[in-house]
Order: C-alpha cells, then structure tokens, then sequence
C-alpha cells in the first residue's frame, strides 16, 4: 500500500517526488489503543512545553490523581484544582482538562470505538468543542491515532517550513495557498505531510534535493479592511488639516485658537 501511495505522490507532483526518492519509504504505524479522552489529556499537557517536561507533570498525574494509573474523566472531574496545580498544571490547563473530562462524561468526546465511525470532519468539529483544543490537535489524533490518510495540516509550521524548502520558496506558503496546492495529493495528504516533515530534516542535514521546476502556488485573496460608514448626514467633503484651519482664520482676521492643553 505504501509504494501505491508513493508512486501516486511522485507522479502528481515532481518536486514532492524527489523529496520522497531522497527521504525514503513512507513510515507511519498509528498508535493503537489510547482513548481519546487520554490523547488530548496528554496533548493539553504538552502545550508550550517540551517533552520531558510534559511527560513529568503526566506521570505526577498519573501517580496522584490516577493512583498509579491514567486517570479516568471522572477523577480529573472530581481532583481538586490546587491537586492539579501540584502536578504542573497551569491554571489554564487545569480548566482546559476539567472541560475535557466533563465533555467526555458527556460523550461529545467519545470512546475510540465510536470516534472510528467519524468521519475527518465530524471528528475536528466536536474535538475542537474542547477547551484548549484546536484543530492542529485533532489533526495530530487523526494521523498518528486513528490512521486517517487524507489529512494535511496546513497550519503546522513544519509542514509549511518543509513546503518551503522542498519547492525552493523564498518564505513560507499561506496556509490557504498550501491548501490549495495540496488538492493534487488527495486521497493521500497525510503522506504528503510526512514527507514535508522529512524533507525540512533534508534540508537542515543539507541533503535535500533541489526543485526540478519552478512553482508557483495559487494566489491567496487578502483580507480587506472594511471602510467605516460615514454617519447620516455628514459631509462627503475630505476634511481640511488642523494647520488649514488655523490658516484660514488667520485670513477671515479671526484669532487663533489656544493649543488644547492650555484651554
């Protein structure tokens, strides 16, 4: 399955092909047996953190709140906060993970078995009803939990920077652009992201490949600031300068005015 997915990639897409003859073959074996509930508990953890730190304030998790095992939504529920705060949580996690467990005691976040009948969306749009959990998070659950093989995460600054070395651009693509772009890889976009993540580790060990082509990605419309509305009756005339208006009551013989903080 993996070459079928390869070939199909190489042959959509030139530049992703020698990412993937340089990088290798595509490895992804999904973790299996985590509830989701223990996914985005372990993810909330790692916000803003690195790993070792993380996994020590889930381990005091486990050994307080668990006693010895990960806890279940009902004891995070019940854990007194100050007993959350012992472990390392901030105050913001510790509401982000009384929110997920009171979403999973309420089955938006559902077991594995019933998260597997989900498709990608209906997945990201109940997850992501989670406190602290955005859609890069579920993103992350679809790839490497589930399995899900047409996912591309275009917000995750790896995949971008990855884009950008691999393609020869001179800054990183606009997430809508990588969308767009990433269209030729269906039904297979999360090979396509691996590969991406590959091929920033080629670029930074000065072994990646160089474009066979020139790209251009798709034009990305610019949000345009909205023009405020004049209100009822006022003046379409462009207003003159304060410098103006003293000027012409200087010619009508008017005095000036006083500077506003000595008024």
């Amino acid at each position: 399955m993996s070459r079928h997915i390869v070939r199909h990639l190489a042959r959509v897409d030139p530049v992703l092909g020698g990412v993937i003859r340089a990088a290798g073959p595509y490895r992804n074996a999904p973790e299996a047996g985590c509830e989701p509930f223990q996914i985005l508990a372990q993810a909330i953890a790692h916000q803003q953190l690195n790993g070792t730190a993380a996994n020590t304030i889930l381990a005091r998790l486990v050994a307080s709140v668990g006693q010895g095992a990960f806890p279940s939504p009902q004891q995070v529920l019940a854990a007194p906060v100050e007993q959350l705060r012992a472990a390392g949580f901030s105050f913001a996690k510790v509401a982000a993970l009384k929110d997920l467990a009171a979403k999973a005691l309420a089955a938006v976040v559902p077991d594995r078995a019933t998260l597997e009948q989900l498709d990608d969306a209906a997945i990201i749009e109940r997850l992501t009803e989670v406190r602290g959990v955005g859609r890069w998070t579920v993103e992350m659950l679809l790839m490497f939990h589930l399995g899900r093989p047409d996912v591309l995460p275009v917000d995750d600054f790896g995949v971008r920077a990855g884009f950008r070395a691999a393609y020869g651009l001179r800054k990183l693509p606009h997430p809508k652009a990588l969308a767009a772009w990433g269209e030729r890889w269906k039904p297979h976009r999360s090979a396509a992201a691996w590969y991406l993540w590959r091929a920033l580790e080629l670029a930074r060990a000065g072994t990646l490949p160089a474009p066979p082509q020139r790209v251009r990605l798709p034009r990305v419309a610019k949000r345009r600031r909205a023009k405020k509305l004049r209100g009822a009756g006022a003046s379409s005339a462009r207003p003159r300068r304060s410098g103006a208006r003293t000027r012409a009551r200087r010619r009508r013989g008017a005095p000036p005015r006083a500077p506003a903080s000595r008024r």
